[in-house]
C-alpha cells in the first residue's frame, strides 16, 4: 500500500505540473515541488536499478553453484584405452563379400500405403441396367442372388440394385418375392421389354 500510495502521489504531482505548463496561463505554484519530484524520481530509478542488479547477481550465484559440481573434460582419451578388449577381426574377405551380396539382394523398395480404398472405381448404373435387360432376353427369369454373385465388387451390386429399381419404376420388369428375406425373382414383362428410362 505504501508503494502504491507513493506511486499515485508521484503520478498526480506529475500530471498537475504538466497540466499547469501546458495551459496558456498555467503556472507552477512552487518550484520547490518540482525539484523534490525530480529528486524522488531519480531515487526511484536508482532503486529499480539496484533491484535488477540484485536479481541478476542472485541468478549468477545460483548458476555458479550448480556448475561448481561439473568437471571439464581435458580431451585426453588415453585413460579409456584399456576399458574394452582389443578388437580382433575374424571375418575374411569372402565373408564380407557374401554379406555385401546379401545386402544388395534385399528388396530396397520403400514401404507404401495403399490408397485403393480411397479412389473407388466408378460404376455406371445405365450399364448395369443394360446388363440386366440383356440377361432377361436370354433367360425368362433371373434372381438377385445371381446378379450379386456375378458382381465384381460391392459397388456393382449396389448399382445393379439401383438399376432394378429404375426398371421396376419404368414398368419394364416384375419383381416377385414369396416371403420377406426370400429370393427376389426378376422377370421381364412380355408386353414391354424395352428400357423406358433412356
Amino acid at each position: 500500500m505504501d508503494q502504491l500510495s507513493n506511486f499515485l502521489l508521484v503520478a498526480s504531482t506529475l500530471l498537475d505540473l504538466k497540466t499547469a505548463r501546458l495551459l496558456p496561463a498555467g503556472t507552477v505554484e512552487d518550484e520547490l515541488d518540482l525539484e523534490l519530484l525530480e529528486a524522488r524520481d531519480l531515487l526511484f530509478a536508482r532503486l529499480l536499478q539496484y533491484r535488477a542488479y540484485k536479481a541478476v547477481s542472485f541468478e549468477l550465484g545460483e548458476r555458479i553453484t550448480q556448475t561448481g559440481y561439473s568437471v571439464a573434460n581435458s580431451g585426453n582419451m588415453s585413460d579409456f584405452q584399456g576399458v574394452l578388449p582389443p578388437l580382433i577381426m575374424s571375418a575374411t574377405t569372402e565373408m564380407l563379400a557374401a554379406m555385401y551380396a546379401t545386402v544388395l539382394a534385399r528388396d530396397t523398395t520403400p514401404p507404401t500405403v495403399s490408397i485403393d480404398h480411397i479412389h473407388l472405381q466408378h460404376v455406371s448404373v445405365p450399364e448395369q441396367r443394360a446388363h440386366i435387360l440383356g440377361l432377361l432376353t436370354e433367360h425368362e427369369t433371373i434372381t438377385f442372388d445371381e446378379l450379386a454373385q456375378t458382381a465384381d465388387s460391392t459397388l456393382v451390386v449396389v448399382a445393379r440394385f439401383l438399376a432394378l429399381l429404375e426398371l421396376f419404376k419404368a414398368g419394364t420388369i416384375d419383381l416377385d418375392q414369396e416371403a420377406p428375406l426370400s429370393t427376389l425373382v426378376i422377370s421381364g414383362r412380355t408386353h414391354d421389354t424395352t428400357d423406358h428410362t433412356d
